[in-house]
Parts: C-alpha cells; structure tokens; sequence
C-alpha cells in the first residue's frame, strides 16, 4: 500500500489549530531520532509520511492556502519525500549562519547531494549504500559554481542492502573532498530508518 499522501489526508484550517499542539509535539520527538549531524555545518533529516504532512500542513497554515488546487501543489511538490517501502528519503541542510559562511562553502560544496552514503557493516564486509538526489528537485537545486543549502536525497536499497542495516553498525557519511565526514546512527535513528525500509505505517 502507498503511503502517499492525498487530499484527504491535509487537514483544513480550524481542523489542523484543534490537532496542531499535539502533532507538532509528535513531529519534534519523531525528527530528534531522524536528524543526523554530519560534521559542523550539514544536518540530515530523514523524512516519513508523518514528517512530509507536518510540513505541507505548517506550509499550508502560515501560507493561507485553503484550495484544493493550492494544497495539491504542495502534495505534488513534497510528495516524492515520502519514502515507499525499500526506500530512504532525506533533506540535507547545509547550516550556514551569515553571507561570509555561504560566499566561503557553498561554491567549495557543489555536488554534495551526490556525494551521501550509508556504510552497514564494519571492516571488509563494510557495504557503502550510495544516495542519489531527488529526481523532482534534483534540477532546480543543481548548479555548476555554487550549491543550494538544502537538498534532497533518496536511497532505493535492495533487500540484502535492508540487511546490512538490521546488523549493523550503520554511519552517515559524506565523501565529498571539501567535507569529508561522517556520523555513526544511535540505534534509535537506525530503528526509524528500518521502519522505512519495511513499510511500517507512521
């Protein structure tokens, strides 16, 4: 079954303001096991349907968008951030504080989004699980002398990849010459990623 978003599932207005404290709550605990640090200027979210809904719903609120034709623009625009099962979505954000950071990393960042990578396992039997940009956004986001501070990335994995996951120990890495580094998953992060991975519903 798709775990898609539709219509149907965006909430009007004064709907939302009744639910919105407790979903909000819900989505702060759910990013703190899907955020990821990656170095000192690149955080990772792994995005779900829960996370994606929050976003369009928040979007929708502070936007005013009360169409259906307004609502479906941002379902048509996020929607491929929802991962089907086999599958792992991300939005990468490159922190940058002031225009000297930015004028500084992102021309030295071009081709991060390309250069994201699970590694399962340890040692020789290590498997190195390459993302891959986000079709729908790759294009807009994709420049030759200066990068975007976010991106988005997937990760569409084969069931024996799906394995090396379960045992472990899984890192985050980037492998990008200006910015080589990488974070090892808690096991929490690591859990939400394989309910991903298996279809589990949010």
């Amino acid at each position: 079954m798709s775990r898609k978003l539709t219509l149907a599932d965006i909430a009007d207005q004064r709907a939302y303001e009744r639910e919105r404290a407790a979903f909000r709550a819900h989505i702060i605990a759910l990013k703190k096991r899907r955020r990821v640090h990656v170095g000192p200027i690149v955080t990772l979210v792994f995005e779900n349907r829960d996370t994606i809904r929050f976003q369009i719903q928040e979007m929708a609120r502070v936007e005013k968008l009360i169409t259906d034709e307004a609502i479906q623009g941002e379902l048509d625009t996020y929607g491929s951030l929802i991962p089907e099962v086999g599958q792992l979505c991300a939005t990468l954000f490159i922190e940058l504080t002031d225009d000297v950071q930015m004028r500084e990393w992102l021309p030295k960042l071009v081709g991060i989004e390309r250069a994201v990578a699970l590694r399962a396992g340890s040692g020789d039997g290590a498997r190195l699980l390459r993302a891959a940009p986000e079709e729908a956004h790759a294009a807009q986001l994709t420049r030759e002398e200066t990068t975007a501070s976010v991106h988005y990335v997937t990760w569409t994995l084969t069931p024996d990849e799906v394995a090396a996951i379960e045992v472990g120990p899984v890192a985050l890495l980037i492998d990008h010459p200006a910015y080589p580094e990488e974070a090892i998953l808690e096991a929490a992060t690591v859990e939400e990623l394989l309910d991903d991975l298996r279809g589990a519903q949010s």
